[in-house]
């Protein structure tokens, strides 16, 4: 190959003067091919044409209520349409709200903190079920039930399922949480007896 055919991609050095449409076109099968806007299929969808949308302003009308939402530090305000279907609560939402006002999307931070709002979130929620009567159930909504009178574990045996190799590991990844839980309430209930017995 001739160094005036050396791959640009693949050198530091750029080629002078530019190629042209044409040069490009001759070098690269199939280049240009969406340069006429009668070929793109996103056309006329890109033409700036506002008087077509039907949009009766410049700017959409801000939806109330944005005072308070948390936006992320990249954008000056809260987008004028937002969701408002789980508003931010406890400690779930003050760890989403650090993560938005000080960290940018840009930043694993920004991620790792939502990731443990969203743990800390189920944790909260399954402690607001119990102190309303209403506490998770964790052998049928765990699957538990199922793998005992839905034939699970004959189900697995001999298969390729892509679960099998983790298997082992779900009982007590399910389970810790309600494992953690019950040793701590056996600890406390053993100290306030043996503080209550002196």
């Amino acid at each position: 190959m001739s160094p005036d055919r050396t791959p640009i991609a693949y050198t530091p050095a750029r080629r002078e003067p530019p190629e042209t449409a044409e040069q490009l076109r001759a070098r690269i099968p199939g280049w240009g091919v969406d340069l006429d806007p009668h070929d793109r299929p996103a056309v006329p969808k890109e033409r700036f044409a506002p008087e077509e949308t039907g949009a009766h302003w410049a700017f959409p009308e801000r939806q109330p209520g944005h005072e308070g939402r948390e936006r992320s530090v990249e954008h000056a305000f809260v987008t004028p349409v937002f969701g408002t279907s789980a508003p931010l609560q406890g400690l779930s939402g003050a760890v989403r709200r650090h993560a938005y006002r000080r960290y940018s999307e840009g930043r694993a931070a920004h991620w790792l903190l939502l990731l443990g709002a969203d743990r800390i979130d189920v944790a909260e929620s399954r402690v607001r079920a119990l102190l309303a009567g209403r506490p998770d159930d964790p052998v049928s909504e765990s699957g538990l039930r199922a793998e005992v009178t839905a034939h699970g574990v004959a189900s697995r045996r001999g298969s390729t399922r892509s679960d099998v190799n983790h298997q082992w590991l779900d009982p007590l990844v399910s389970g810790a949480p309600w494992i953690v839980v019950a040793g701590l309430g056996a600890a406390v209930v053993h100290r306030r007896r043996s503080h209550g017995g002196r």
